[in-house]
């Protein structure tokens, strides 16, 4: 038998409920409509997350935030001419542009890994957290001595973008950060997506993915160490994507009593 909920305990029952979860739910309404103070608060979230996604990076701002981390950076641009270009044209945002490939071309060596940051759907996002996830992700790579190409910073980009610049600087590996699809209630939440050996043939089942990075999500330095520890892995197994299981979690997590 279940205990009832008597109609006066509703209200803080959701608000018990809203304390775990930054969703909307259990909103009050006036007659059959939502009322009017979370009806202006959905607006306000819907017109953020589409000012997100036509905001433009400040690659130069975002390149001197990164200068202090100690490795060169690049700043280049993908195949898309110009922003409104990018949302119609997917595919021009996993090219190099002309001048991008020439950047790099003197730059190639044999590096274990490329560090890309590129705008995606949320320039705001890697504005605001690549630097501090960097910063924390660095020391943990450079402690096993791993060969690290330049820094890039591809505006308007797409994951795939990854890929070419990889494969231009003689990467074996790529970790992009890049700015997620905003949603109403995060407007600037950062990904990552780590590919081994990227090719011209590779899908996203290839990929490992860490999502909502940010500090009310993933914090910076939860994900450092589960970018390190993936690019540990796939250096070990050779292999990343769906083959490759993140167990970082299991290492992050407490220990328990007893154990």
């Amino acid at each position: 038998m279940t205990d009832e909920i008597a109609p006066k305990d509703t209200p803080a029952l959701w608000r018990r409920l809203r304390e775990l979860t930054a969703a909307r739910i259990g909103l009050p309404r006036s007659g059959a409509s939502i009322a009017t103070g979370p009806l202006l608060e959905f607006q306000l979230a819907h017109a953020r997350a589409r000012d997100a996604v036509h905001e433009e990076l400040d690659a130069d701002k975002l390149g001197a935030d990164l200068a202090p981390l100690g490795l060169p950076v690049l700043i280049v641009d993908s195949a898309v001419g110009a922003r409104r270009d990018y949302l119609m044209r997917p595919d021009l945002g996993r090219r190099l542009s002309p001048e991008a490939e020439a950047l790099l071309a003197p730059r190639a060596s044999r590096y274990a890994v490329a560090l890309v940051v590129a705008d995606g759907l949320s320039a705001r996002a890697v504005q605001t957290h690549a630097t501090p996830v960097l910063a924390a992700l660095l020391p943990v790579l450079t402690d096993g001595r791993v060969p690290i190409a330049p820094l890039v910073i591809a505006r308007n980009g797409r994951v795939a973008i990854g890929d070419a610049i990889a494969r231009a600087l003689g990467a074996d590996s790529v970790a992009v950060l890049i700015g997620e699809r905003p949603g109403l209630s995060a407007p600037d939440s950062m990904g990552a997506y780590l590919t081994f050996r990227p090719a011209p043939q590779t899908t996203d089942a290839d990929r490992n993915c860490i999502s909502n990075i940010r500090p009310e999500g993933i914090g910076y330095a939860d994900a450092a160490f589960k970018i390190g520890h993936l690019l540990h892995a796939m250096r070990t197994r050779q292999l990343s994507g769906v083959r490759l299981k993140d167990e970082s979690e299991r290492l992050l997590a407490p220990p328990q009593a007893g154990s």
